[in-house]
């Protein structure tokens, strides 16, 4: 079983454990506050107030065979780039550690983070395509130059079947799903009759879904070609 430890229990912190205690894996917490460790603890396996500035206790409490750490000390910059340094002294395998500014991305990734998180620069970047055109519902950017969007089919391609419309050869586009009341359904025939409104699930680049959309999109910004962190979506 894959084992989980979680140092700062911040907002990125609390999302991870979240999501993390619906799959069958064990997870240790660190926090210095009482109230956050004494709300989780039933949760997890393992749960301890410490201050994490210390590094005989992430050495004591942390094992160097966890599979990955996730780090998330808020706004304390300093100790979030120690622990990381710690963790990477020790060996662990996969550090997860959250940015709060690019110059701190810069340093985890320096001293050893193999992921480095931006959440609330990445929401901003999912969100503003969404509220900036009314034909684009969801916005999710992967890797240098591709964007998997929900959009909604433009009018003039309803009645059209999915064959003749040819989204990759006329916009680039490739289909992924097509999205209905009750979910998406993953395989869309050709011989598909698109309906106006209908909602596709496409991947391609971000020009290419601003064509199709109709609205010229805010560009999105690599930050792997800014700045060459390795990071997390």
């Amino acid at each position: 079983m894959k084992q989980y430890a979680i140092i700062g229990l911040s907002n990125f912190g609390k999302f991870m454990l979240e999501e993390l205690i619906k799959i069958d894996c064990e997870i240790l917490v660190i926090d210095k506050k009482r109230e956050l460790i004494e709300a989780i603890k039933d949760k997890v396996n393992s749960a301890f107030i410490a201050d994490a500035i210390n590094e005989e206790t992430i050495q004591r409490l942390v094992p160097k065979t966890i599979d990955a750490a996730i780090i998330d000390l808020g706004d304390n910059i300093e100790v979030s780039i120690l622990v990381t340094n710690y963790l990477k002294k020790m060996g662990v395998n996969r550090i997860v550690a959250k940015a709060e500014s690019s110059q701190h991305g810069e340093i985890l990734d320096i001293i050893g983070a193999n992921t480095v998180v931006f959440p609330n620069r990445e929401a901003a970047k999912r969100l503003v395509p969404m509220i900036f055109s009314d034909a684009v519902f969801g916005y999710f950017p992967i890797g240098d130059d591709l964007v998997i969007a929900e959009v909604i089919i433009p009018k003039k391609l309803a009645g059209k079947s999915v064959i003749d419309i040819d989204l990759r050869r006329e916009s680039g586009l490739n289909i992924i799903a097509l999205k209905k009341e009750d979910g998406y359904q993953q395989f869309v025939s050709g011989d598909h009759i698109i309906q106006e409104d209908e909602i596709l699930l496409v991947s391609g680049s971000p020009d290419d879904i601003s064509r199709f959309s109709g609205d010229k999109l805010p560009e999105i910004e690599n930050r792997k070609k800014r700045n060459g962190l390795k990071s997390f979506f």
